[in-house]
């Protein structure tokens, strides 16, 4: 009843938000990616996005379609792939953001392995710096991490990132314009460290780092303790923690991407394929719904 290639264009666009951006991701035309939706809208007999000309939103059916969309296909990529009489084998090495530790990424993973048993996934978790530096030395083959400068990438999502501190008894950390601004930050080379750093000094607000820790438990442990102030991805806010004003400078978007690597092995690079579109499919789980 509904056409695969109809849900992928749908979910490009729910985790994208942009006609234009999915149509980039899909390598497709935008007149396209309106067509199929508009398709899609015909054979649900409902509407499954809000737009105008500054903005695309889910409506509730939209919402409601998610799910079945992502059953679908994955439904119809098993049957392919069993029809199809080939299995997936190979060391496949994906790094991961620490910023996806508390999301649905493990789940995403686990379906992954369920389906593909014979490819030995290795994981890594780091920072996004570290990962995109691992990517280029050849150590890893598929990576999932934000943007930083020049890079290119399939864009999974793009976020606005915030100011995030304490939040205890209704009252959130309040931060003295009189001091410099105290932060809890992950070491160099983090994407969001310097993207703090870089704003503050742009905007001439002094600094001093209250806490560094690589883990992003050990950032909210010391957020939550009221150390200071991090940055972090607004729809990933950790709980226990809230966005702050307090006159700070707005941080700007940033990009999720998924990179691939340089291998020859076929193999992996099929086994890279399989999980990136996993990720790609399921990819609003990692920032909705938490």
């Amino acid at each position: 009843m509904y056409d695969p290639g109809q849900l992928r264009t749908f979910l490009a666009v729910a985790q994208t938000l942009s006609f234009t951006r999915a149509a980039r991701r899909l390598g497709l035309r935008q007149s396209t990616v309106s067509q199929h939706v508009r398709r899609l809208e015909d054979a649900t007999g409902r509407t499954l996005f809000a737009r105008d000309t500054h903005s695309v939103e889910l409506t509730e059916d939209g919402e409601a379609m998610l799910g079945f969309a992502r059953t679908i296909l994955e439904a119809h990529e098993r049957a392919a792939a069993f029809f199809a009489g080939t299995r997936l084998r190979g060391r496949l090495r994906f790094g991961a953001s620490e910023d996806f530790v508390l999301t649905e990424l493990p789940e995403i993973l686990k379906a992954f392995r369920r389906e593909h048993p014979e490819v030995d996934l290795e994981l890594t978790v780091e920072l996004s710096g570290t990962l995109h530096r691992r990517l280029a030395d050849g150590r890893l083959d598929l990576v999932l991490a934000k943007r930083h400068a020049g890079a290119d990438g399939t864009l999974v999502w793009r976020d606005e990132l915030v100011w995030v501190g304490a939040e205890s008894g209704g009252e959130r950390l309040r931060i003295d314009p009189q001091e410099p601004v105290p932060l809890i930050v992950y070491p160099p080379p983090g994407i969001t460290r310097a993207r703090a750093l870089e704003v503050l000094e742009r905007h001439g607000r002094a600094w001093r780092v209250a806490c560094t820790s690589g883990s992003l438990n050990g950032l909210v442990a010391a957020a939550r303790a009221g150390l200071g102030v991090m940055a972090h991805t607004r729809s990933l806010i950790p709980p226990g923690l809230s966005r702050i004003r307090s006159g700070l400078p707005d941080l700007g978007e940033v990009d999720f991407v998924l990179r691939h690597g340089r291998t020859r092995a076929a193999r992996t690079q099929e086994a890279a394929d399989a999980l990136a579109s996993a990720i790609l499919a399921g990819g609003d789980r990692l920032h909705r719904g938490r």
